[in-house]
């Protein structure tokens, strides 16, 4: 070959891999997992392609939401029916609020994190269907909510991250020895842009700092799902020494029991809290509405709001739960909560006074049980359920 023929293929040659380097670079940054200059402009929630339901408003409303007791109706049910519930880790500082998606959770669990802060294990399922929620803002995994989400017959657990220093604490290690990974959990660390986006502008008029931005969408949750074959199939696998066969989420769930007459209002109109003394930003307060016989949510003395539609969160039950509580345990300030067992709980319902009840888990695995001295199951009111858990000493006033 001519060596002037040769220079020009040198040089085309070099332009081409310079190209190449510089296209794979941007494609590689774009799928990086949790990094903090995720600046994308677009919007993933508004690319996704879902499938959203159209409910005919005639439709009857005959079909049970397992999560809570809710009737929906038969289209929405059978979009569940396709799917596993959502367990989503959802941050509660002063900073990240208001957040989005709490109003239309089904259950909502609320601990301390580390100090004094606290999470929200939210699970979306039934009132999910028929829109396509933003979540936000997705913190990381703690081991205590491992152990509730494990009662829910492996729901989708999502988080960023996690603790995961050595020890009691380390929820990234109990993920994979649970074998979570090729079973449930979305992890925004291997899952990446556009299903968890960087949303810096998610409060407007409001500067937050990088890790109260981190937002999704239950459709793109729950396409990752799909796409990995975690549909509403549970797998195999061993629990408590037995092996429980592959079966539809539903059909292992046995969930709560629920009232089928709805009783008068009471007169226990305001309930209130604090998970650690001094740490009044994240005090509580209930206070019982008639109108829609729910408990209107106020958090640091404010109204506690949804952004996605401006609403004040509420909730049919409110459930006192009484743990033993450890902490910090390590340099992180993990906490660690007595999740296994029974204990103490208090449950508000209709503005009654509250029902002195039993929390029973029997193991990890086991559901969530709320009993009498009897060991018979309390009725629940049919909607939204948001367990609070506090320490076993701790105040409730109401």
């Amino acid at each position: 070959m001519p060596k002037k023929n040769l220079i020009v293929v040198l040089i085309l040659y070099i332009l081409s891999s310079g190209l190449s380097f510089l296209a794979f670079s941007s494609f590689s940054k774009g799928s990086v997992a949790n990094t903090t200059n995720n600046n994308q402009t677009t919007d993933p929630a508004q690319t996704l392609l879902s499938s959203l339901l159209t409910i005919d408003p005639s439709e009857p409303r005959d079909q049970v939401c397992p999560l809570n007791g809710v009737y929906y109706t038969k289209t929405e049910k059978d979009a569940w029916d396709t799917r596993r519930p959502l367990f989503v880790m959802i941050e509660n500082t002063p900073d990240s609020r208001p957040q989005a998606g709490l109003s239309r959770a089904d259950l909502v669990f609320e601990a301390v994190a580390e100090g004094g802060v606290t999470r929200f294990g939210a699970l979306f399922y039934c009132a999910a269907q028929a829109n396509d929620l933003t979540l936000a803002p997705i913190r990381s995994a703690r081991t205590y909510y491992l152990d509730w989400a494990s009662g829910f017959n492996l729901p989708m657990y999502v988080h960023v991250g996690g603790a995961n220093v050595p020890g009691p604490t380390d929820a990234l290690g109990q993920i994979r020895e649970y074998g979570w990974e090729g079973e449930n959990d979305i992890n925004q660390f291997s899952v990446g842009y556009p299903t968890f986006f960087r949303n810096y502008n998610r409060i407007p008029g409001k500067e937050i700092a990088t890790e109260h931005t981190m937002e999704t969408t239950t459709e793109a949750l729950w396409k990752v799902a799909a796409d990995r074959g975690w549909t509403s199939l549970t797998p195999e696998r061993v629990v408590a020494r037995k092996t429980i066969a592959a079966a539809p989420w539903s059909s292992a769930y046995k969930g709560f029991s629920y009232e089928e007459e709805i009783p008068e209002a009471g007169s226990t109109t305001k309930i209130a809290y604090d998970f650690w003394s001094g740490y009044n930003q994240y005090s509580v307060e209930w206070n019982y509405d008639s109108n829609s016989d729910s408990y209107k949510r106020n958090n640091a003395g404010e109204a506690h709001v949804d952004i996605n539609n401006d609403e004040q969160l509420s909730s049919k039950n409110v459930v006192i739960l009484f743990a033993t509580e450890k902490g910090p345990i390590n340099e992180k300030k993990h906490m660690m909560y007595g999740t296994v067992g029974r204990g103490k709980a208090l449950i508000f319902k209709h503005g009654q006074a509250p029902i002195e009840a039993n929390w029973v888990k029997k193991d990890r695995e086991a559901e969530l049980e709320f009993v009498d001295v009897r060991g018979n199951a309390i009725e629940l009111a049919r909607g939204q359920i948001w367990i609070s858990v506090l320490a076993t000493d701790s105040d409730v006033s109401y």
